[in-house]
């Protein structure tokens, strides 16, 4: 049974708990986007958070406003009180412009505005994707409790298992193998705290409100790796805790074309390079790519044998062709267009919910259709 420590406190499944914990304090934060009303409306996860009742559901939802106008109606039926953000809300795109907030959309972009609403209004914000469906009751309360043991930020990890194989493919043959290269060449405290995430794109989390105040963002899918390089300056290895929320299935992307393995990887590549630059660690672009692919090899070997080891299928020639791919994503970064914390943003967070609300009543303004 697993109960190694890493250099962050690792919370570990011993007694598939469901610990005291702050639910009530505590506001949760559901990052949606889709085209129809079936692709927003996961009725197992809102079925799950009215039994676990935290104060409140913020949702984020990029959407037609059709469908976000569908899916306010639709979560007014759950017994948990649910603020909807329409993230594409054209008074919302104003207000950002005027507040010099405005340019790229994602992900990145929806948590951001769904932490700084979420915490003007809760002592505790957790953060969780809506696709899992092995959705649980106890992930909530395990990502809210280390927050009252000292520690204000809390990641989640689980296993990528699923259909005999296993997954988790951006972070196990992009992100991993490209920490311990760069571990190699390197002695860094911030490299150390990044590699000690058991699986650090996991897009579930918590934080205090203080933090959450505190922490830049990026934009679209750089947004998990991104964090933790905030996370490192505002918490530390000693306020940063991680918690084993058991075996997550949830949707699988394709590796190629738009919003693809590939074009995340490229976003994944550029949030850890600048949290890299921003620390002071200045990396070898032209020779990092033939120390990724070294230890990529490496890794490959090691899946291959815990697979064997569990009777999975592995793909190893599918696996170091993916590799090939993510290694164009070792570059230097881009411009820098973080969302700043919210505490340097210039703008209240209710506006932000006034902005949005009023676009979804104004049922009768064809500007906004």
């Amino acid at each position: 049974m697993d109960y190694a420590q890493e250099r962050i406190t690792t919370l570990h499944d011993l007694t598939d708990p469901t610990p005291d914990a702050p639910v009530a304090e505590s506001a949760v934060v559901v990052p949606i986007a889709g085209e129809t009303e079936a692709a927003v409306t996961p009725a197992h996860v809102f079925e799950t958070l009215a039994a676990v009742g935290p104060s409140e559901v913020v949702v984020p939802l990029r959407a037609p406003r059709e469908v976000a106008l569908a899916f306010r109606e639709w979560a007014s039926e759950f017994a948990v009180p649910v603020t909807v953000l329409w993230c594409d809300s054209p008074p919302l795109e104003t207000l950002l412009d005027d507040r010099g907030l405005g340019g790229g959309t994602g992900k990145g972009r929806d948590v951001w505005l769904g932490l700084g609403v979420a915490a003007s209004r809760a002592d505790y914000v957790a953060v969780h994707d809506a696709d899992a469906t092995t959705y649980a009751e106890k992930h909530v309360p395990r990502l809210l409790a280390p927050l009252t043991m000292g520690h204000e930020f809390v990641k989640g990890y689980y296993a990528r298992v699923e259909d005999d194989r296993l997954y988790g493919r951006l972070a196990r043959l992009f992100v991993a193998p490209l920490l311990r290269a760069l571990e190699d060449r390197h002695t860094d405290p911030l490299l150390g705290y990044l590699s000690a995430f058991r699986y650090p794109l996991a897009g579930e989390f918590a934080v205090t409100a203080d933090a959450a105040r505190r922490i830049r963002a990026q934009r679209a899918w750089g947004l998990e790796l991104g964090m933790l390089g905030e996370t490192y300056s505002v918490a530390g290895e000693t306020g940063t805790a991680q918690v084993d929320l058991g075996i997550h299935r949830h949707d699988h992307r394709p590796v190629g074309g738009r919003g693809g393995l590939s074009t995340m990887a490229t976003e994944v590549g550029e949030a850890l390079f600048r949290a890299l630059e921003d620390g002071g660690v200045a990396p070898n672009y032209g020779t990092l790519p033939d120390a990724y692919r070294t230890a990529a090899d490496r890794y490959i070997k090691q899946y291959a044998a815990d697979a064997a080891f569990n009777g999975l299928d592995y793909d190893p020639d599918g696996e170091r062709a993916q590799i090939s791919e993510y290694e164009e994503s070792i570059r230097p970064p881009g411009p820098d267009d973080r969302l700043p914390a919210w505490v340097d943003a210039g703008l209240a967070p209710s506006a932000v919910v006034d902005a949005s609300r009023d676009a979804l009543e104004r049922r009768c303004d064809s500007s906004l259709d």
